[in-house]
């Protein structure tokens, strides 16, 4: 281990970045998002740019075939590059360098100082960001200049770097790079450095033989031609499976039979399957090798039918027959297919001097144009930037070693029907290409079912497992479960595992509702802050995942968990969340083929979330404006002791309300009304509505005369004379609402009931019988044109009335009779308070998930007794004022209300005064003694008094001014045969 500690200087913008970067404040925006998400990793890792650890390993070589392919490309590039000052440098796998070619004696010195030699490790958890590491945790070509690298040693150099990849398993096989120092860099280096490695790459496929080069074209031809899987050239049926008499099978149980025997070839572990045929027999497929006459292995797969009829063998089949395996004659060649002649870009390179006139000496080139003769002419594009070119599907399909299907039959009755033909290693990439398209068809369908955010994660987590991984964790932040906007996610954000698929319990992952708090180290933070997929195979080697909670994940890997696969949700341009796919036991190890897979899936499972995230939000958005227009608490009133219950539908909030609402005299209204429909608008339209209620209980309106003013009101909006502040567009309408309007007068028990449109209330009684109320019929409001009815009950001390809107009583699995008679059932109680009769109601008529909104209103009621009310009729004489003030004051002296006679008695003599005065007829005079003091005059006329503010020459005219200086509220209600002024006092703090 060899310490480095060496600083250099820069300039330019990039000096102040990396500063404030490691300040760990704001980095300005000009510096790329690779090196970005380098430097984060770096500073994950706990490098310190100003001093590296550099390990040293002996004796590093590559593969033999490797070298092969990469020597002639070295070479050429040397050449190319010989009189410029760059090195080439050629890395294994895990970022150590093995070997370093070209660079002048200054650049090999430089190099040589900060360890970047063959034996010392490059990787970008070593050294930091770097042509070599950063390539290599990229994925992809990568260009880092001077102060972009991380580390201080490293900023005097320019490099390019480039993974060098097997054309057949996709895997990194090494990292190309090209270094020089930092004023000779030139952008052509990142291109020549991606061409150099294609053209490795190229070399490697050339050293492949023709089935390989022909099981890569199946795999490729499988991911492009999804829609007409049985003609892939990986498993090739000839004839088709569609002949229905083949052996007596017909096509359900062709296709069954042929995808079984797909998997067995795929499987070398497995030699038996059984397939249930629809006729009631069974199938038992045999998976066994075959050389073929020219020394090419195989696999058959024969089935052996219980009884079935047997087919005789022709054609080429019949040469597999004395166990030489299959044999179709002389091989049918594929059409000639171009050679990818020579595939190395660099096989011709230009000149390293450009020729000079005669009798001058060579020109030396500069780097820029050293690259730019390095590079290939445009004229001569490499075969290798495209893929071979694919063989017709016939051809492949009978290429020696290539899967089969033959559907012909043995003439050996113990020997079975030949199923299929094919090679391990196509039937494997062809059934899992299919069951890839299987599993990302299944997403589809069973992901997004509902607009709930967590259910969608557990959808996402229930296809996923065990298909694609043991463990599937979904990891969001409480804003997207509320519904809100979420915000910048990384380390030390509080995430909510909202999910968890297991194929056993015992992972020892966080579990469903803990909350995770991610360090910077770990693949999720990662993938957050980059915003790219985290490939892990090896958890036991992943330091930055450990580092989350080391004891924890030890136990974790104990279990078996092996490999991981972080990807972020992102849907919108918005990060949601992160998920994470483990790997235990049995399965392979996530390799690189299979992040697209989870990128898909993870796209797939974001849209939905935000979906339903955004649902969430409105929903949460109307519910919170229809509870803030309904009811908050209980009104203080002694005329009826009241329950309700408000339920919002589960397709959204709609337009039910309730009021319990004081009136004038000891009264109380009751309110239940439904507006039509669901959403914003319906809340909306509810608060309107129940705000008109107020102002009309407020006039002490009679049942019917309010419901007649509603109704006009209902109907202007409809008509679209009501405006939306600040908008050019007018009021949409309600549509539609119902509403049931009953007052209840304690001192005579006495209840008026009017409804339009609305159900029937019920009025359960002491004794517990219940009847409905036969109130008139009366269209809902904004029709018009017809008259409200009214219905007056006498009411028992201690009835519950019974208030509700349809969603109650009516859904689409029962009408609205056959609820009724439920209700009426479930009502038929006289022992229970309010409370319980809501609980009960609702638990015998309500779903768990009901379809529409529900309000329910239950008020008991109460009686004042003969000594809460004291009563006088007084005649129409000037001389009883006196009477009356008397009359007060021994009232309330009876009551212990002596603190308040003062006050009352100048009250009751103006009013009784003003009716003699001003009226006609008799004049009552009453007093109640309920929460407050009230104060009543009634008399026959129909005039209403008005406050005003008498002049001082003026004679009359304070009376009135007095009384409302004097009371708490006062106020005029009409009766059919005149009028009431009442007042109300406290009976705890007389207003003097």
């Amino acid at each position: 281990m060899i310490p480095l500690s060496v600083a250099w200087d820069d300039i330019g913008g990039l000096v102040d970045a990396h500063e404030r970067f490691l300040a760990g404040t704001l980095v300005d925006s000009a510096v790329r998002d690779t090196v970005l998400n380098s430097w984060k990793r770096c500073r994950s890792a706990g490098l310190e740019p100003h001093q590296l650890v550099v390990p040293y390993a002996p004796d590093l070589a590559l593969e033999d075939r490797f070298l092969r392919a990469a020597e002639p490309v070295l070479k050429d590039l040397a050449a190319a590059l010989g009189d410029v000052g760059m090195a080439i440098a050629l890395c294994d796998a895990q970022g150590r360098m093995v070997q370093r070619l070209g660079g002048d004696r200054q650049l090999r010195d430089h190099l040589d100082e900060v360890r970047f030699a063959p034996g010392f490790d490059a990787s970008e958890r070593i050294v930091g960001t770097n042509g070599v590491g950063t390539a290599l945790a990229e994925r992809g070509p990568v260009l880092v200049i001077g102060r972009e690298h991380f580390a201080d040693c490293l900023q005097p150099f320019a490099c390019a770097g480039a993974p060098v990849r097997d054309p057949l398993s996709g895997h990194i096989e090494a990292v190309l790079d090209l270094t020089c120092l930092r004023d000779d860099n030139d952008p052509t280096m990142l291109r020549l450095v991606r061409e150099a490695a294609r053209s490795i790459e190229a070399r490697l496929l050339e050293q492949a033989t023709q089935r390989e080069r022909a099981l890569l074209t199946a795999y490729r031809r499988a991911g492009r031609d999804t829609d007409r899987w049985p003609q892939q050239p990986a498993v090739r049926a000839a004839p088709p499976w569609g002949t229905p008499d083949v052996g007596g099978l017909g096509r359900l149980d062709l296709a069954v039979m042929r995808e079984k025997a797909e998997e067995l070839i795929a499987s070398p572990q497995r030699t038996l399957d059984e397939v249930a045929l629809s006729d009631g027999r069974t199938a038992t497929l045999l998976r066994r090798p075959v050389m073929g006459a020219a020394g090419v292995t195989g696999v058959v797969v024969e089935a052996r039918i219980l009884g079935g009829p047997r087919l005789r063998m022709t054609g080429p089949a019949a040469a597999a027959e004395a166990g030489t395996g299959v044999s179709t004659g002389p091989p049918t060649r594929p059409r000639a297919v171009a050679e990818p002649a020579p595939l190395g870009v660099l096989a011709q390179p230009r000149p390293v001097a450009e020729a000079a006139p005669t009798g001058a000496p060579a020109r030396p080139r500069s780097v820029a144009e050293a690259l730019l003769a390095a590079l290939p002419t445009p004229t001569a594009t490499p075969s290798v930037a495209r893929p071979p070119a694919p063989y017709p599907a016939t051809e492949v399909a009978s290429e020696p070693g290539l899967a089969v299907t033959d559907l012909t039959d043995r003439d050996d009755g113990d020997a079975g029907r030949l199923v299929l033909v094919g090679e391990p290693g196509v039937g494997r990439l062809a059934v899992l290409a299919r069951k890839r398209l299987e599993l990302l068809h299944d997403a589809s369908v069973r992901i997004g079912t509902t607009l709930d955010v967590t259910r969608t994660a557990d959808e996402l987590a229930e296809v996923t497992v065990p298909r694609f991984a043991d463990f599937t964790a979904v990891d969001l932040p409480d804003s997207v479960l509320h519904g809100d906007e979420p915000g910048p996610l990384g380390a030390d954000t509080p995430l909510r595992r909202v999910s968890l698929g297991a194929v056993h319990e015992e992972s020892h992952l966080y579990g469903v509702g803990d909350t995770v708090r991610y360090v910077p180290s770990t693949p999720q933070v990662r993938s957050l802050e980059s915003r790219q997929s985290v490939l892990e195979p090896v958890l036991g080697e992943a330091y930055g995942w450990r580092a989350q909670d080391p004891p924890r994940l030890e136990r974790v890997l104990a279990v078996g968990i092996h490999s991981l696969i972080t990807v972020p949700l992102r849907a919108r341009g918005a990060t949601l969340g992160v998920v994470s796919f483990y790997r235990s036991e049995k399965p392979a190890p996530f390799e690189e083929d299979d992040l697209s897979l989870a990128q898909e899936l993870a796209g797939r499972a974001a849209i939905c979330i935000d979906n339903a995230r955004r649902y969430t939000r409105e929903h949460n958005t109307a519910l919170a404006l229809q509870r803030s227009l309904l009811p908050r608490g209980r009104p203080e009133q002694s005329a009826v002791d009241v329950a309700y219950r408000y339920l919002p539908a589960q397709a959204g909030v709609g337009g039910d309300w309730f009021d319990v609402i004081p009136l004038s005299g000891a009264r109380v209204a009751l309110v239940v009304g439904d507006v039509v429909g669901h959403g914003l608008h319906a809340a909306a339209t509810m608060g309107r509505l129940r705000t008109a209620v107020h102002n009309f209980c407020s006039l002490d309106l009679p049942p019917d005369d309010l419901l007649t003013h509603l109704d006009d009101l209902v109907g202007r909006l409809d008509r679209g004379e009501g405006w939306a502040v600040e908008s050019t567009q007018p009021d949409s309408g309600i549509v539609g609402a119902t509403c049931l309007y009953a007052v209840y007068d304690p001192v005579s028990r006495r209840c008026t009931l009017t409804r339009a449109g609305h159900p029937l209330p019920a009025v359960v009684g002491p004794d517990g019988t219940v009847e409905f109320v036969d109130l008139p019929s009366a269209p809902p409001l904004g029709l018009g044109g017809l008259p409200f009815e009214t219905v007056e009950l006498e009411l028992a001390e201690g009835s519950q009335l019974v208030l509700y809107t349809d969603g109650l009583i009516e859904d689409r699995y029962r009408d609205v009779d056959s609820g009724l008679q439920k209700l009426g059932a479930v009502l038929a109680r006289s022992d229970r308070t309010p409370e319980d009769t809501c609980e009960a109601v609702l638990d015998a008529l309500l779903p768990a998930r009901p379809s529409d909104d529900v309000a329910l209103l239950v008020a008991r009621t109460h009686a004042l007794g003969p000594e809460q009310v004291a009563q006088w009729e007084l005649p129409s004489d000037p001389a009883v004022v006196s009477r009356s003030r008397a009359a007060v004051t021994d009232q309330l002296s009876a009551w212990g209300l002596d603190d308040l006679a003062f006050t009352t008695e100048l009250v009751a003599s103006e009013l009784v005064t003003n009716a003699i005065r001003h009226a006609t007829g008799r004049v009552q005079l009453r007093l109640l003694r309920d929460r407050a003091l009230i104060c009543e005059v009634f008399d026959g006329s129909s005039t209403s008094p008005r406050l005003r503010r008498a002049r001082t020459e003026d004679e009359g005219g304070r009376g009135l001014f007095l009384v409302a200086q004097l009371t708490e509220r006062w106020g005029t209600r009409y009766t059919t045969n005149g009028k009431i002024i009442w007042t109300e006092q406290s009976l705890t703090s007389p207003v003097l």
